[in-house]
């Protein structure tokens, strides 16, 4: 089997600006690439397009029905598509009810699609089979992704197919099969070439596919990671565990999972099919993912919650927690030394933890362990008391939090967190030098908190370390091997900073020109 590439598609309402992003998707490896001729304002100039094709193009005409900008009528598409084939493009697009009266000509060849914007239609098996007969050299299928099972469907569509297949579940809930379907053997897979323009839902870009998930290096033997979670789409964590598999040679890919809440058995159970050999696990499943696993990890029981399932069996799993761990760790690393240089110890430092919620039973849990002093406020005094309760500690009214004396300040809420990055958890007053303020939020990561933190002369902790950390320990359930500490850090922190990661992986390409006027003509 040969190795999957990816095709660059180019969609914009100029020819000018078409033919720029054509040489560039070249320069940056596109090895094929799709003109979403439906885009443009005028009627497509066949010649202009194709000189200097730098490798095989593919035109499409795509309806509106099927996901496209065509407005003009079917009679006129279709005759445009026969010129498209006349005038030599190496591939041309058909849906499957226009393919059989589009003849094969010349040495043109023939993707035969079919989109379905609504569903993962009931009868998808029978509409493959018809495809293939179609005089089709690939066959491509793209339906919306509803649930786990139509994933599984359209990727087992991808085993031994009768022809080239390249099939697909569209939405934030199927983009796990426009990576998946590497290893089950698709030919190439689509993806937008510019990032601020997408072509269908849940479409990665190019630079996504290409640096950060690897795509062409994806193979049979390639094992399968991810993470479960209700969102994911802006999660960081497939770019460090991917670019951590990469750093250290290890075939394996990690791939983000939309489950939306109380769907997780389920999940678990339809992808043994792929399968995966461990998840991230993330809100809202972190409970559910304790009930779920047969055998538990350290301080799992305890905290009631898991961030990390690991393969045992057969739809068996491992649950771990490494939050608390890396908030420990976080601590103990950055704090700062006694006078005489001796290192801190954790079972000196008396904390307020601000939050009751997943991170902060995580974090309560560990300094306990370490002997530290606790006292937990939370918004809702009930959940302060029912933790502090489990812990053994003491809990205060929200509206007491800055009348505690401490020498260490954790934020486990989401205040101050994007978009509300103008709100901090804490008043001025309680931010005296040399206190230790922790903010676990990361997004940003300097959030109000540590800023004003910093200007009155505590020692600061953010959210990446423990984020970080986290991760690297959820990386080596994974691989037995320890993490690239330090690379996953140095991600994460281009990728929250205001050049954003992708410019900088691309910081010696020329960009491609900027539109004029909004891409008007």
């Amino acid at each position: 089997m040969s190795s999957p590439f990816i095709c660059a598609v180019i969609g914009r309402t100029r020819h000018k600006m078409m033919q720029i992003e054509i040489q560039e998707a070249a320069k940056r490896g596109a090895k094929m690439i799709e003109l979403r001729l439906d885009f443009l304002k005028k009627a497509p100039d066949f010649k202009r397009l194709l000189a200097r094709r730098p490798c095989p193009l593919i035109a499409t005409f795509r309806r509106p029905s099927d996901g496209g900008r065509w407005s003009g009528s079917e009679e006129e598409r279709q005759m445009l598509i026969r010129q498209a084939i006349v005038a030599g493009f190496d591939y041309v697009d058909l849906e499957a009810d226009t393919a059989d009266r589009i003849p094969r000509f010349g040495k043109v060849k023939r993707i035969v699609s079919y989109h379905n914007l609504d569903e993962t239609p009931d009868d998808l098996e029978s509409i493959y089979e018809r495809m293939c007969r179609q005089d089709a050299d690939i066959v491509k299928i793209a339906v919306s992704g509803m649930q786990t099972a139509d994933n599984v469907r359209v990727l087992k569509l991808l085993r031994n197919p009768p022809v080239p297949t390249i099939a697909l579940c569209m939405g934030d809930l199927g983009t796990c099969t426009r990576i998946l379907g590497a290893k089950f053997g698709t030919p190439f897979a689509y993806a937008a070439f510019n990032k601020e323009r997408s072509f269908a839902p849940g479409m990665l870009s190019f630079h996504e596919l290409q640096k950060v998930y690897q795509f062409e290096h994806i193979n049979a033997e390639t094992q399968v990671f991810g993470i479960v979670g209700d969102p994911v789409g802006h999660s960081l964590s497939p770019l460090i565990h991917n670019r951590a598999f990469q750093e250290l040679g290890i075939n394996a890919v990690y791939v983000p999972f939309r489950v939306p809440r109380g769907e997780l058995p389920a999940f678990l159970e339809q992808m043994e099919a792929i399968p995966v050999q461990g998840y991230s696990v993330t809100i809202p499943h972190k409970e559910q993912a304790v009930k779920l696993a047969a055998e538990h990890g350290l301080a799992v029981d305890e905290i009631g919650a898991a961030n990390t399932l690991i393969r045992i069996g057969d739809n068996k799993w491992k649950a771990h927690n490494t939050d608390f761990v890396a908030a420990v760790d976080s601590l103990q690393a950055n704090l700062p030394t006694h006078d005489d240089g001796r290192p801190p110890a954790l079972a000196t430092r008396t904390v307020l933890v601000l939050g009751a919620g997943g991170v902060a039973r995580a974090i309560a849990h560990g300094l306990k362990r370490e002997g530290a002093a606790l006292t937990i406020s939370n918004r809702s005094h009930d959940r302060a008391l029912k933790l502090a309760e489990e812990i053994g500690c003491k809990a205060i009214e929200w509206e007491g939090r800055h009348n505690i004396l401490c020498d260490t300040l954790i934020n486990c809420t989401s205040v101050g967190m994007f978009p509300n990055m103008d709100d901090s958890p804490a008043h001025t007053s309680i931010l005296k030098p040399g206190l230790m303020v922790f903010d676990t939020i990361y997004t940003p990561e300097t959030t109000l908190l540590i800023r004003e933190a910093q200007e009155r002369g505590c020692h600061v902790l953010t959210g990446v370390d423990m984020f970080v950390r986290q991760a690297a320990a959820q990386f080596q359930l994974f691989t037995g091997r320890e993490a690239p500490l330090a690379l996953m850090t140095d991600l994460v922190r281009r990728a929250l900073s205001p050049v954003n990661y992708a410019k900088l992986d691309q910081e010696k390409e020329k960009p491609p020109p900027p539109d004029e006027a909004a891409d008007t003509p």
